[in-house]
């Protein structure tokens, strides 16, 4: 099942998760320090609703939650 907002085409981004130890300088330690890198995946809010299309005729479809909130796509 792709991940894919058929409006927008938003997609799930790649990116890392950082995991850091110490104290931070504006706390009054010494600096945080980098303990490893991991790869993660960022998911768009995809979800599967019944739309409404100009021409009139409804079906499903994936849409990402900011199309639903901005009005880009109207529920049947």
């Amino acid at each position: 099942m792709s991940r894919v907002c058929e409006i927008c085409g938003k997609h799930p981004s790649a990116g890392r998760q950082i995991a850091r130890r110490g104290l931070s300088k504006k706390s009054g330690g010494i600096g945080l320090k980098t303990t490893g890198v991991t790869a993660r995946r960022f998911l768009p809010n995809i979800q599967k609703i019944r739309i409404k299309e100009p021409n009139g005729t409804v079906r499903h479809a994936k849409v990402c939650a900011q199309c639903i909130s901005s009005g880009r796509v109207t529920k049947a």
